[in-house]
């Protein structure tokens, strides 16, 4: 076994490692159908053995070329290393820069199997939110960051570690970017032959930044979700008794299950894949499994009338639940669902992201690789049929809602009932998630805040839940409106209950949904606490892409913008350069995340703190600009939220000067359109 001192010495070549190929017992990711012509099949083995001297590619040119053949990607397996991948404590990382050390732990975060989805294809989340594109580029991109100085910066294409450039102490010591194609080549047909000929890769949000935290950041955001629609649509703050319904278990939605038991409701969740489904059973997350929807129906009748707390998973086609619902409905008069939604990862509908009811598990993985064509048709029937279910049941008080995975946008292309009258392109029969919940939420400038303890020890995770919580609290203890207060109340509980939940999968880390003034108070809280010796390592702070500022996409972040800016990215790059000047650690621009390929562009950061007055510094500016820029442009699109977030930080902050918009009467609009 090798160690990570061997992990940071470049490719292992002299001699090569044993090739092990797939190995058994770990999921892995579905056989990608490129549809590569002949000379792109030689393009991309010329393009995997460059990373390799002429004395060994004989050797391995053909073990690529089988890979090519039979998944559709050149992963080389060989080099997995042969280490258990997971977050080691950062001082055991032979480096040169706190920062580097910090880094390698995060994408070590990353791959590690309780924690990625397809860790040998080096896929985090998503079906196909890739670290890197192959192994050669995690050996490579790990020798770099064991020899980086802080007069250096490591340039990443796609995964591709381009090398080490010259930079300064005050520059990022990593810049990233995914997916960054030409618009008007960056379609999913296109995607697939660049990824397989190894010249770009889809870094989904979190997974290519390195800042992925295992399933509890979408565990809290779903809380929040469930706790605001349960507000919104049923009027209710205690949803006891009442039935979540949703689908997918995998590396994202696997959080559905805990988030039902956090706000005490029924979760009932449909997964196809067996091995999710037990994985998320064995963590504790999901209380009960079955495979038979008659058990399905009366588990959820009893735990409606007993008021239980229940996260039951049902291990078939989520499809096959809605349409019993239906039946259930119309025989008995019975409605027996409350909420829904649906998470499997319809942004990748034909390539293992949305399974047909027609099909059991393996039969579509069979076709899927071998018709492409015939398997796309039974998937937009499958949508048809779904969204079918969901109408009928709309029909009564249930109330259903898209999660930002693309599932409308899917089920509109499959031609199912999902219109809305006079509706502009964003707009469907059932809102978004950002439209209805969590769009007011992202107009206060709260959004997806996140932190890692890099000592791994869960001591130092139990004193910054303390140390948040009590920053949070002085901040209500000053006064803030009654909006903001009820986002902090919402946000100190979770933390308060965290631990008792047992969220931590990976690496010891915490999230919770913060503003400007709370993050930035957490932040010089945490930092004091290094400086002090309280905390025993490092804490890297960074965020989902999916925030305030981060993500410009148009069917899901920015969807509740309407004043024709959803489909322009400036916010998100700006983001990303911002970060970057301002002292971020790293950063990351990426196409696609959330809704899938070509929908959308995000970026994140990471920023490390050491306990010094420099990394104070920084934190300060990077996280008010960073969460600035999006209350500012919400702002500017017409939020009233928004507006009195921003006049606020600017009578606080003498150096922010915002362009704010006027009122337009939309008679005054007509009348001069008419003349």
């Amino acid at each position: 076994m090798c160690s990570l001192q061997a992990l940071c010495s470049g490719l292992p070549l002299r001699p090569l490692p044993e090739n092990r190929g797939r190995w058994a017992g770990v999921p892995h990711a579905p056989v990608r159908t490129p549809g590569l012509s002949p000379a792109e099949e030689q393009l991309a083995l010329k393009n995997a053995l460059r990373y390799f001297p002429p004395d060994v590619q004989e050797v391995l040119a053909p073990e690529f070329a089988q890979e090519l053949r039979l998944y559709g990607h050149i992963y080389m397996y060989r080099f997995c290393p042969d280490l258990e991948m997971r977050a080691y404590p950062v001082e055991r990382y032979p480096c040169r820069t706190r920062a580097a050390a910090a880094i390698m732990l995060m994408i070590m975060n990353n791959l590690d199997p309780a924690v990625a989805q397809f860790p040998q294809e080096l896929v985090t989340y998503g079906g196909n939110g890739h670290v890197f594109s192959n192994w050669a580029q995690f050996w490579l991109t790990m020798s770099y960051l064991a020899q980086m100085t802080e007069e250096q910066t490591l340039v990443m294409y796609s995964g591709h570690p381009l090398g080490l450039f010259p930079s300064s102490p005050e520059a990022p010591r990593l810049v990233i970017t995914n997916g960054m194609v030409i618009p008007n080549y960056s379609s999913r047909t296109e995607y697939e032959k660049l990824f397989a000929v190894g010249v770009t890769m889809y870094g989904q949000m979190t997974a290519g930044s390195y800042c992925y935290i295992g399933p509890q950041g979408i565990v809290h955001g779903t809380v929040l979700t469930v706790l605001n629609a349960g507000r919104r649509y049923l009027g209710l703050q205690d949803l006891a008794g009442k039935v979540f319904v949703t689908s997918g278990l995998g590396g994202m939605s696997g959080a559905q299950a805990k988030a039902a038991v956090i706000v005490g409701c029924i979760g009932v969740i449909a997964e196809v894949d067996g091995a999710a489904l037990m994985k998320r059973h064995r963590q504790g997350w999901l209380m009960e499994v079955t495979g038979s929807l008659d058990h399905c129906i009366e588990r959820l009748r009893e735990a409606r009338k007993r008021k239980e707390v229940l996260s039951l998973g049902y291990h078939g086609n989520v499809v096959d639940l809605w349409e019993r619902l239906v039946h259930e409905l119309d025989t008995t008069g019975e409605l027996l669902v409350d909420l829904g939604s649906d998470q499997t990862s319809c942004h990748n509908p034909f390539n293992g992201g949305y399974y047909p009811v027609q099909l059991g598990f393996t039969e579509a993985q069979t076709l899927m690789a071998s018709d492409p064509t015939a398997f796309k048709g039974l998937v937009q029937e499958s949508l048809r049929r779904h969204v079918s279910a969901i109408n009928r049941l709309a029909r009564e008080h249930f109330f259903f809602w898209d999660y930002g995975n693309a599932f409308l946008l899917e089920a509109q292309r499959a031609g199912a009932d999902v219109g809305k009258p006079g509706a502009n392109r964003t707009e469907f029969r059932y809102p978004s998630y950002v439209q209805h919940i969590m769009g007011d939420i992202f107009s206060q400038g709260f959004g997806p805040f996140r932190w890692v303890c890099t000592s791994g020890d869960p001591q130092d995770l139990a004193v910054t839940d303390r140390l948040a919580t009590s920053a949070l609290e002085g901040i209500v203890a000053g006064g803030v409106t009654p909006a903001v207060k009820l986002q902090y109340v919402d946000n100190i509980r979770w933390i308060q209950e965290a631990a008792k939940h047992q969220l931590v999968v990976g690496s010891q880390a915490r999230i919770l949904y913060s503003d400007q003034k709370g993050r930035v108070a957490i932040a010089m809280a945490f930092n004091q606490a290094i400086a002090r010796g309280e905390l025993k390592a490092p804490v890297v702070l960074s965020r989902d892409h999916h925030d305030v500022s981060g993500t410009d996409s148009p069917f899901r972040e920015t969807s509740n913008i309407y004043d024709g800016s959803a489909f322009c990215a400036d916010m998100a790059v700006q983001n990303f350069v911002g970060d970057a000047f301002r002292g971020a650690t790293w950063v990351a621009l990426h196409n696609g995340g959330g809704v899938g390929w070509g929908e959308v562009i995000n970026g994140g950061f990471g920023l490390v703190l050491d306990g010094t007055e420099d990394a104070e510094r920084k934190a300060r500016r990077v996280l008010s600009w960073d969460v600035a820029n999006g209350v500012a442009r919400r702002c500017w699109s017409g939020s009233p939220m928004a507006y009195e977030v921003i006049c606020q930080t600017m009578r606080e902050d003498s150096g922010v000067a915002v362009t704010l918009p006027h009122a337009v009467a939309d008679e005054r609009v007509l009348q001069a359109l008419q003349q």
